[in-house]
């Protein structure tokens, strides 16, 4: 009997596994009693913001902010799965003369990683490991490791076309997903219930779904929420177009059961929505990007990620060709090579630059091209 592989992940901990931000954030509002209070919302970008959030940093040079780092909610129960399915290490970035102190509080909180497994340091790019799972975009975006796997965070928001995800549920969906994409598993030839397009920017997600809701009356397209900007709609029927103010306002109030930034720009799926949709019998039809797809195949059961692959030169006019901004434009191109990993995870991979030629190769697919 073959000896099953089993992968490494690192783990950051900062706002991954412990509260910093939003524990600082508290303790900032609590001494300097703002008015109206700091949100985490305001904390926007890595680093220094030039804002009154930067009050923060005081508190990163306390040893009892260390010593007191609440452990986020769910955190020990993930750590306990994780350790099942993975070997688990920690990668955490910490002011040296605060190591012991954040090294105590991770055996303290999460036994099950060997103390052998702590790593401390900012060179995360120096990992070899299969997986990374952080919050810093840059540690992210650097990383060596087979799948580095973004949290959603506010302050992370700009990154684009990495694999990304906005909690726990959804990381270990992820990680079942990539363990599963080194075998072989033989289609049962039912239609799925969901069918999520994804692709880079400028792959023509929207056109090739326009295509399948015109070939087939199975279909439903569900329409998603976004901030993007107005000189950016043009495909308005796919969208609901709200203001970041609502954005954030309806993420707080739970109203999305799955939420991305993409291109600096907010994207959200109201769960009632996509129930209502089922509830027809028709195939729900979405697209996404990976981290949204991700949300789906969380919260449903039979769900069919599509990866539409153009070439580049394809791609890159697209884009250009986009009525948005130019560092919108740039964003995107940026974002190419990142999201090019994502047709690993997906079920299926179609080739073309034509959208009824995709369109129908996806019909075939999913079995629903037959009399």
């Amino acid at each position: 009997m073959s000896k099953r592989f089993r992968m490494s992940t690192a783990l950051d901990v900062d706002d991954l596994l412990m509260e910093c931000i939003p524990y600082a954030i508290r303790l900032a509002n609590e001494k300097y009693k703002f008015d109206p209070p700091i949100t985490i919302y305001e904390v926007d970008r890595w680093g220094k913001l030039d804002s009154r959030a930067d009050v923060i940093f005081e508190f990163f040079d306390d040893p009892e902010f260390y010593r007191n780092q609440p452990v986020i909610k769910g955190a020990k129960e993930f750590v306990q799965k994780l350790s099942k399915m993975t070997d688990v290490f920690i990668s955490t970035s910490i002011p040296p003369k605060y190591m012991g102190l954040r090294a105590e509080r991770i055996m303290e909180e999460f036994p099950e990683i060997p103390p052998e497994h702590i790593y401390m340091g900012s060179r995360k790019d120096k990992l070899n490991v299969d997986i990374l799972f952080d919050d810093g975009m840059h540690n992210v975006f650097k990383s060596n490791a087979a799948y580095p796997i973004l949290m959603r965070r506010p302050w992370n928001q700009s990154a684009t076309g990495m694999l990304a995800v906005n909690n726990y549920d959804e990381f270990l969906k992820l990680l079942e997903v990539i363990t599963t994409s080194y075998t072989y598993v033989e289609g049962t030839g039912q239609p799925p219930q969901i069918v999520v397009l994804v692709g880079p920017s400028g792959a023509g997600k929207i056109q090739v779904a326009k295509k399948l809701l015109e070939k087939s009356d199975r279909f439903a397209k569900l329409v998603s929420y976004t901030t993007k900007e107005s000189s950016a709609r043009e495909e308005s029927d796919w969208y609901h177009y709200i203001s970041k103010q609502q954005f954030f306002s309806m993420l707080e109030q739970g109203q999305f059961f799955e939420s991305t930034m993409y291109a600096g720009h907010g994207y959200g799926t109201r769960k009632d929505e996509v129930d209502q949709l089922l509830t027809s019998g028709k195939i729900v039809l979405a697209t996404m990007d990976i981290c949204g797809a991700m949300a789906l195949k969380t919260n449903y059961s039979n769900v069919t990620t599509v990866y539409i692959k153009r070439d580049r030169r394809s791609l890159l006019t697209s884009i250009l060709q986009k009525n948005c901004a130019d560092e919108d434009k740039v964003t995107r191109i940026m974002a190419i090579d990142q999201e090019k990993r994502n047709a690993e995870i997906c079920d299926h991979v179609v080739s073309g630059s034509d959208y009824d030629e995709t369109a129908e190769t996806i019909l075939s697919l999913l079995h629903l091209n037959e009399a």
